[in-house]
């Protein structure tokens, strides 16, 4: 057994399902993954998954909800919904919470907020500490996955990822780290009251994310740096209104400015391991079949 060992799984109650939210998204799939990988039932809830719920009804809460002791919560961007589903959560006998929340959520300048999501992220993260739970807080900063499943996936397969990003970097984090990370503070005790920042070992710029895909996957495939004017410009050609043209802009505004390069230890502190590098992601996608 390693280190970790006497810690994993002596928080669960294996009878009881672990719930996780937003179970078809990049995190939570591979939430239930792992956690069924493990061996633990998994209530793998979502509008169109295993177990129907939806966070604007609040009618399908209370059934997600039964019979459960731990909780992934992937909130719902732009809402305050988090409050309430903790109060029902603390009813129904739940104990353990971890939230999904950000990188650079408690720093007023690391982005723009255009698409009025941070007020509601903020309220989710004091619901969680006010809270009489057990709670655990995911921090994650650019998943790697956006490469391959997200943001700029249809770009890099068309073979061209054109970005106002100019030649700012990021720490992208494996998406399947977040996931460990995750399991780990439902399945152990030793994660109370933790905040964990995710990220890479280092930061990587668009061109060398870019470059290390077309070396694994043998394509021609590179970045071309947009000024925020024809970025706008072009979304507004391909049919996107101005204003969502412009909060898409406003998205890539930490990877233009770096400030999402710097590195943070959550991966470290929680799992005892440095996090997966943006070339071991490439090359686990690539041989997966993820850019085909």
């Amino acid at each position: 057994m390693d280190r970790l060992g006497a810690g994993r799984l002596a928080g669960v109650m294996p009878e009881h399902p672990i719930l996780v939210t937003g179970a078809t998204g990049k995190s939570g799939r591979r939430v239930v993954s792992q956690l069924r990988t493990k061996g633990l039932p998994v209530r793998a809830a979502a509008r169109n998954g295993e177990h129907a719920f939806d966070w604007t009804d609040r009618g399908t809460w209370d059934a997600a909800l039964e019979g459960v002791r731990s909780v992934y919560i992937v909130q719902l961007d732009g809402t305050k919904l988090v409050r309430p589903f903790i109060e029902r959560a603390v009813r129904h006998g739940v104990r353990r919470i971890v939230l999904a929340s950000g990188r650079g959520i408690d720093d007023p300048d690391y982005a723009k907020d255009s698409g009025g999501i941070l007020e509601g992220i903020v309220d989710s993260e004091a619901a969680v500490r006010e809270s009489s739970l057990e709670w655990t807080i995911s921090r994650p900063g650019w998943f790697a996955q956006n490469f391959s499943e997200g943001f700029f996936a249809d770009a890099i397969r068309a073979g061209e990822l054109r970005l106002p990003a100019g030649d700012g970097a990021a720490s992208f984090v494996d998406a399947e780290d977040i996931a460990a990370v995750v399991v780990a503070a439902l399945t152990e005790d030793r994660h109370a009251g933790e905040i964990y920042e995710l990220s890479g070992p280092r930061a990587v710029t668009l061109t060398e994310a870019v470059a290390t895909i077309s070396e694994v996957t043998g394509r021609d495939i590179r970045y071309v740096p947009l000024s925020v004017e024809d970025y706008v410009a072009e979304l507004v050609q391909q049919g996107l209104p101005p204003a969502d043209a412009e909060a898409f802009a406003d998205v890539i505004e930490p990877l233009r400015e770096g400030t999402d390069e710097y590195v943070s230890d959550g991966v470290q502190r929680a799992l005892g391991r440095l996090p997966r590098t943006f070339a071991e992601f490439a090359e686990s996608t690539a041989t997966a079949g993820g850019w085909r």
